[in-house]
């Protein structure tokens, strides 16, 4: 296997990782009363999910990523002294201005010496920030790092657009990231852009391009499957981006590989954002995948945005489907359209 990290004996690894999830949570019972029960059951199976936990109105991501940030520092006490690096991975920031990072690091009281930024990313976020992360540490300009993931994309989905609301949930995931020597942790990250599509997954209004009024709001549209949107809501076009997934996916998961000289044979566990049950099957079965070795969870909480990976990740170490010294493929792809790979050792 090449080395890329022969510029240096360091390497981020990943030391832990804390999950916080909305108290609300929302069935498919409760989306899909009006369903048929057979054409609910097909909407089920593709979108790979049964029930999602929801923000109220007024919980945000910043909140999430506190609670989150709180439970790791207390399974970690003395990792608030060590932190210098803060990374927030947010498209629901609380204000225009400033970035959650700062208003984070406040709330948890960081020493004042701590780097805070966001990247406005979304489902590919967390391969964004472990490239960054990766050149901090491996540079030596940082060694603790911290990469809050939080969405809740249900703020931004109309009521009546059940193409959207049965796959998305709210959550929101803690990071560590410290230096360590060897050739254990993150050992490549590669990320890539295709932004002639940036309209295929958008919100329209709400920017200074178009920004929000009443009028906005009330404008509403329906399409053929009966979804009400507003411009102030996602829109996503749920067959260009599968068809962008499926084609451009597999194609770079395989250049990630052959840069490294491995095989899919070659990797224990293959963690990709938890887009929807159908996606998930589509990059198992073009990448000609044990099913055995994609890690899956979804069902219970939904599509989570930047924050699924970690989720997935959290989970899977809990129940064993994840151990130490298993090479492990994280992917994330979404809005942008971006896409990313990183390849580390747990």
């Amino acid at each position: 296997m090449k080395d890329f990290a022969s510029l240096s004996g360091r390497r981020a690894q990943l030391r832990d990782i804390a999950i916080a999830l909305p108290d609300d949570v929302v069935t498919n019972d409760d989306l899909l009363v009006e369903i048929p029960p057979d054409k609910r059951a097909l909407m089920v199976r593709h979108t790979g999910v049964t029930k999602r936990h929801v923000a109220k109105t007024e919980e945000t991501a910043l909140d999430l990523g506190e609670r989150a940030c709180r439970q790791l520092f207390t399974k970690n006490p003395d990792l608030p002294a060590q932190v210098d690096t803060l990374i927030f991975c947010t498209q629901s920031a609380d204000y225009l201005l400033p970035s959650n990072a700062c208003v984070l690091h406040g709330r948890l009281g960081l020493p004042d010496d701590v780097a805070a930024f966001d990247l406005p990313h979304a489902c590919s976020a967390f391969i964004y920030a472990i490239s960054l992360v990766q050149a901090l540490i491996k540079s030596g300009a940082k060694h603790d790092v911290l990469v809050v993931t939080a969405d809740t994309y249900s703020k931004y989905i109309h009521p009546q657009d059940r193409s959207t609301r049965l796959i998305f949930g709210d959550g929101a995931a803690v990071t560590w990231f410290a230096a360590g020597d060897g050739n254990g942790g993150v050992a490549d990250v590669v990320c890539g852009t295709d932004g002639r599509h940036f309209d295929k997954f958008w919100v329209p209004a709400g920017g200074v391009r178009e920004p929000l009024n009443d009028a906005v709001r009330r404008h509403e549209t329906r399409d053929s499957s009966g979804n009400v949107r507003s411009r102030a809501d996602i829109h996503m076009a749920g067959r260009d981006m599968f068809s962008f997934v499926s084609s451009r996916i597999p194609e770079h998961v395989r250049a990630v590989l052959a840069r490294n000289d491995l095989t899919v044979a070659s990797v224990d566990r293959f963690v990709f954002h938890q887009a929807s049950g159908v996606i998930l099957d589509s990059l198992t079965q073009l990448l000609e995948l044990d099913p055995a070795k994609v890690i899956r969870h979804l069902d219970n909480v939904g599509n989570t945005v930047s924050a699924s990976i970690p989720i997935s990740l959290r989970a899977a170490h809990d129940d064993g489907r994840i151990s130490a010294g298993q090479r492990v493929l994280l992917c994330g792809f979404g809005a942008g359209l971006s896409w990313g790979s990183a390849l580390l050792t747990w």
